[in-house]
């Protein structure tokens, strides 16, 4: 198996040869390798580092020879009630369902909950899914919430400051009123950084709840032209876009 250091001129990390072929984020893959699912040359591979020449290596994936992709870059229009993974195994509908059968298999890039709607970015390039979900970044991300009742100044000041829930401190990077129902209040949130139902919880934490809540922008790009289900290609300008603004 070529594995051997120091790498060659045309050696490629294993979990970023992985990436390049449509198997998720160069973390995921990294998984893929710790699952011992992995083999280059029919032998199986579960540590990290291994390198491999894409030119002389066979690699496979639970047997099924990984070769690289042509790259596909989509923005749908999440409903509610559509998770946002590639497999459940309930059986219940994923935002696969919104997509033709004959378009190459996609992932996910970063998540929506199954109770929130709005602007989901969905590809097969595991290192633009990578640049744009890694940490550092921080992607500034865009929603329209509704809760249950209207904030306090004071509370929307928490919010910026950071609002402790569990063992995170979870803040928005802005907040901005809307114009809201009789009842309830209406307001445009900007994070820099997404935990678990992140909004949610830390509405909760102020003890009041999100009714609803829709993702309309994730960096320079906007739901604007989609309607719920929709979905449409990224134009080359978009992709590139996305990485301009995380400083790629």
């Amino acid at each position: 198996m070529a594995c051997a250091k120091p790498s060659r001129p045309f050696d490629v990390r294993l979990q970023k040869y992985l990436a390049a072929c449509g198997f998720g984020s160069r973390r995921a893959c990294e998984r893929l390798i710790e699952q011992g699912v992995v083999a280059v040359d029919e032998e199986r591979v579960q540590r990290q580092g291994v390198t491999i020449d894409p030119a002389q290596n066979v690699v496979t994936v639970r047997g099924q020879v990984a070769r690289p992709q042509s790259f596909v870059y989509v923005a749908l229009y999440k409903p509610v009630g559509l998770l946002c993974t590639s497999r459940d195994p309930a059986g219940r509908a994923t935002f696969h369902d919104l997509l033709p059968d004959d378009l190459p298999r996609v992932f996910s890039v970063g998540r929506l909950d199954r109770d929130s709607e709005g602007l989901l970015l969905a590809t097969n390039d595991g290192e633009w899914a990578n640049l744009l979900q890694h940490p550092r970044h921080h992607i500034t991300k865009t929603y329209t919430v509704w809760t249950d009742r209207a904030l306090a100044p004071k509370e929307i000041e928490q919010i910026l400051a950071g609002v402790s829930e569990d063992v995170d401190v979870l803040r928005a990077l802005s907040v901005r009123r809307l114009p809201a129902p009789r009842q309830g209040g209406r307001y445009e949130i900007v994070l820099g950084e997404g935990r678990n139902r992140h909004i949610r919880r830390m509405i909760g934490a102020l003890d009041a709840n999100v009714t609803r809540l829709r993702r309309t922008r994730i960096g320079n790009l906007g739901i604007k032209g989609l309607r719920p289900g929709q979905w449409r290609y990224l134009t080359a300008e978009e992709v590139a876009g996305l990485v301009s603004h995380v400083g790629g």
